[in-house]
This record gives C-alpha cells, sequence and structure tokens, in this order.
C-alpha cells in the first residue's frame, strides 16, 4: 500500500528559547493547558514505552492522572506486564501527541510505586464501575472469553452490594520521576523546533536546541 500522499504540512506555531520556561514541568502545564482549552479528545492520553530485564520493549497508551513537581502518576495493575516490566527495569518513556495543536512532548525517567495511601484516595474517586473493574480483571491475562469476564464484574458486583469498593492490594499507581523533556512543535518543511531539557539537579535543567 502506497501511502507517500499523505503529508501534513505544520505551520501553526513556533518554538524559541525565549517562549520555554526554566522548569520543564512549568512548561509542560502550559501546553497541556493549552490541548485542554483546545478540547482535544483526552488530551492526558500518553503512550507508555517500557522494557524487560532482557530489553524486550513494549508500548501501550495509559491516561495521566495527575502531576507535579515531583513527576507524572498513572494508575495499573500491580500484576499486569507494564508493572513487570518495571519491577524488573524502571526506566521508562513517555510520549504525549497532541496533533491538532502540531505539538508532542516526549519524557524519559524512572517508574515507582506510589504508596497505598495516595493510590486508596484516587481509587475512591473513582466511578463505581471502574472501581469494580479493577477487581474482576486478570490484566494482560490470557481469558477464554468476554463472558467470563462480564461474569467475574457482576461477581464483584454482588460482593459489594451497598458496600464501598475496596482498593485491591494488586492495584495502584507508578510515578514517573523524569531525567528528561523534549518539547517538539512542528514547522514547515520539517524543520521542527525541539528543545531537550536534561535535569541536572533537583533545581537546574539544562535546555538544548535539538536539530529536527
Amino acid at each position: 500500500m502506497d501511502i507517500h500522499h499523505l503529508r501534513e504540512e505544520y505551520t501553526q506555531a513556533a518554538l524559541s528559547r525565549k517562549d520555554l520556561q526554566p522548569n520543564p514541568f512549568q512548561q509542560f502545564e502550559c501546553w497541556f493547558q493549552q490541548a485542554c482549552h483546545a478540547e482535544l479528545q483526552e488530551p492526558n492520553a500518553m503512550v507508555l514505552a517500557t522494557a524487560s530485564a532482557q530489553g524486550e520493549p513494549l508500548v501501550r497508551t495509559v491516561l495521566l492522572k495527575y502531576f507535579d513537581n515531583n513527576g507524572f502518576v498513572f494508575f495499573t495493575n500491580y500484576e499486569s506486564r507494564k508493572a513487570r516490566h518495571i519491577d524488573a527495569n524502571p526506566h521508562v518513556a513517555v510520549l504525549f501527541l497532541w496533533l491538532p495543536l502540531q505539538r508532542q512532548v516526549q519524557i524519559t525517567g524512572r517508574a515507582m510505586k506510589i504508596s497505598t495511601a495516595e493510590s486508596l484516595k484516587y481509587f475512591a474517586t473513582r466511578p463505581r464501575g471502574s472501581q469494580l473493574g479493577a477487581w474482576c480483571s486478570p490484566q494482560s491475562s490470557i481469558i477464554s472469553s468476554r463472558q467470563m469476564l462480564q461474569m467475574e464484574f457482576e461477581k464483584m458486583r454482588q460482593k459489594f452490594l451497598n458496600h464501598e469498593v475496596p482498593l485491591p492490594s494488586f492495584w495502584g499507581g507508578y510515578r514517573i520521576v523524569p531525567d528528561s523533556f523534549e518539547f517538539w512543535q512542528g514547522r514547515s518543511n520539517r524543520l521542527h523546533d525541539r528543545f531537550l531539557y536534561i535535569r541536572q539537579d533537583n533545581d537546574h535543567w539544562e535546555i538544548n536546541r535539538l536539530a529536527p
């Protein structure tokens, strides 16, 4: 299938050194707010890349649930394939792709489990159906049918009927603590603007422009 004719010219915006915040978390927040104001569908969707202890990579899309200067938090089943990867190799990368704005942000760092108390605080805000779903899905495991999954969901629904759904011991959050950020703004003629932040210490980031 020849798809060479699929080509988009990037002309919406530019990014210069003087536009950047000295702190990449502040720069990310600025771009994230703009993505939200543009009413993009799920601007918090991020592609998460992990690798096994043997270096076998996998990527999948997860949802960012909150962030601050300490890092970026997402939630998952601690028995899932991504969790097994992180346990063996905490180095991860994430990518936010905001195509309507012709922007992307790449972040690399280390993922670590958050506290049970922090996971519980978030779990309590989830819709009840999502809480039950966390209990009934053996994430990443082979299952015989969707019917089996639905039967397990009904079993959990009956089990916790008229009760709060407790936090599963096998479910919780990870915080990605960044070592680097790259902010990418599409430009015409494929001469894109790219700026890389590299952590020097907790309070200082080195910023360099990269060739497109």
